[in-house]
């Protein structure tokens, strides 16, 4: 019953399909523990503070609660850069390839920087890759090559990555300097001496930073092994993830009395013209493109979806109530009415202030159905995650501890650098952008390193910004390279054998 209650009642090739695709989600995140979650524990295992065993468990398990705390903003913010046409037909062949291929893309370059000791990016990895399938899928569906991605996020995406490493370097340089001048303890500017550890204080604060930055990762890289996750299980199995079927019959009778007074804005918007579901759908898809422009349909549109929202909840205690193949309707409903909510704010193209307050809450009620991560989501991604940190965390210390600066790390170096990227990270989290842990603390090694005229490594700086710089590009390209293979090998596949069996 509880399996059923999980996974629904899939036959033995949809089983294959969903535990293959979740493999490769997990996996994505094992490798992003110990490429980026070293990065975590390399200050207190070359400072001292603990031993590697110590580090490497207690770093995995600050990324468990920084998981299982995590608000899901940054899940859903990684998904909306997707396609809008694959993010609504995940369950499709093409949704399929997507996915394979975009894990696929990132995987193989993650684990080709940490065999080679780069710090890079798994976040960068990640987008590089769903920028590949977009482009791609826009080329193969449309003949165009800028249409298809959800730019607007991809802007805000693209500059957070860019940014943080800048304030990574500054901020810790900065930082380091003001602890040099507040802070006068000699003992807190000098390497370790051999293999003794630091007083008690400084073990404490070194400590504290690594739990700090332990947390942060898990509350924003956790996230997107998460978002991954439930598109895959809203693909294959929509009757049981597609609705957060744990809504409360209140929730559901208040979205239907927002629905009512959302329908009068939407209609006078309208001005009288209608469209039916098809059209609706069509006219929302091109609105939510960067090709998409806005116009009167698009609250013809609105209205039409709006009005599907209103007339499937109505009268439904539980959301159980519905049947499994209405679930996946409703949730493009609820998908669509979102998103164009959204779009509509910031086009400013409704301007009167009583109207935006009021979507803007039916907007938020309405993403409680659809934007929502099970608990069981949460522990598997936090498991892949600390157990990747447990087995492969070396590589990637090594070049964080020894190879950023010609010296060897401070504590206060070490103590600065991870403040830093907490602070950074977890600022990102609030607002819904990736970031990468990797760039972030790197940079701020060196920033350290800078501040303190230590000197730095320049073989493995061009190594680390040869990294930074080929993350995106690469990746861009395995990306669309398997997404247009994968379609060829999955449609065949899927068309055949697993189709017609979903939602049953």
């Amino acid at each position: 019953m509880l399996m059923e209650h999980i996974f629904g009642s899939l036959n033995t090739l949809q089983l294959l399909c969903l535990f293959l695709a979740l493999a490769l989600a997990l996996a994505f995140e094992f490798v992003n523990g110990f490429h980026d979650t070293a990065n975590a524990v390399a200050t207190v295992i070359y400072t001292n503070s603990l031993p590697p065993k110590v580090a490497v468990v207690w770093s995995g398990l600050w990324n468990l609660i920084g998981v299982l705390t995590s608000t899901g903003a940054v899940a859903f913010g990684v998904i909306a850069l997707l396609p809008t046409d694959l993010v609504m037909n995940v369950g499709s062949a093409a949704g399929f390839a997507m996915v394979f291929s975009l894990l696929i893309s990132a995987i193989i370059w993650n684990l080709g920087t940490w065999y080679l000791g780069l710090p890079a990016s798994s976040s960068h990895s990640l987008i590089g890759s769903i920028l590949g399938v977009g482009l791609m899928n826009s080329i193969i569906t449309s003949g165009g090559f800028m249409s298809g991605l959800n730019w607007g996020q991809l802007k805000n995406v693209g500059l957070s990555l860019l940014v943080s490493p800048l304030v990574g370097f500054i901020c810790t340089a900065l930082l380091f300097l003001v602890m040099k001048a507040l802070i006068r303890k000699p003992e807190l500017y000098k390497p370790p001496e051999g293999k003794e550890p630091p007083p008690l204080w400084i073990r404490g604060l070194l400590c504290l930073t690594c739990t700090g930055v332990s947390f942060a990762h898990g509350s924003n890289d956790g996230q997107k092994g998460m978002g991954l996750l439930m598109l895959i299980l809203v693909g294959i199995i929509p009757g049981v993830y597609a609705l957060n079927l744990s809504t409360n019959a209140d929730s559901i009778h208040r979205i239907v009395a927002m629905s009512h007074s959302a329908n009068v804005i939407f209609e006078k918007h309208a001005k009288g013209q209608t469209v039916d579901k098809d059209a609706a759908e069509s006219t929302l898809t091109a609105y939510l493109e960067k090709s998409g422009t806005y116009s009167d349909g698009v609250f013809a549109a609105l209205a039409e979806k709006n009005g599907e929202i209103s007339q499937a909840m109505n009268g439904h205690q539980s959301l159980w109530e519905l049947p499994e193949n209405e679930r996946s309707d409703l949730r493009k409903s609820i998908y669509y009415t979102s998103e164009a909510i959204n779009k509509l704010k910031l086009g400013k193209q409704i301007s009167d202030a009583g109207e935006v307050d009021s979507l803007t809450k039916y907007k938020t009620t309405l993403d409680k159905t659809t934007k929502y991560i099970p608990i069981w989501v949460k522990f598997a991604v936090a498991l892949a995650l600390g157990c990747g940190t447990m087995v492969g965390w070396k590589r990637i210390v090594v070049t964080v501890g020894e190879k950023i600066g010609k010296s060897h790390l401070t504590y206060a170096q070490g103590a600065s650098a991870e403040l830093v990227a907490w602070i950074t990270i977890q600022l990102a989290s609030k607002f819904g952008l990736p970031v990468s842990t990797t760039h972030v603390l790197s940079s701020g090694v060196a920033g350290a390193m800078a501040a303190n005229k230590s000197g730095l490594q320049k073989k493995t700086l061009i190594n680390l910004l040869l990294a930074w710089v080929l993350t995106l590009p690469v990746c861009v390209f395995l990306g669309a390279m398997f997404f247009a293979a994968g379609l060829r090998i999955v449609a065949h596949t899927f068309t055949t054998h697993v189709a017609p069996h979903l939602g049953h």
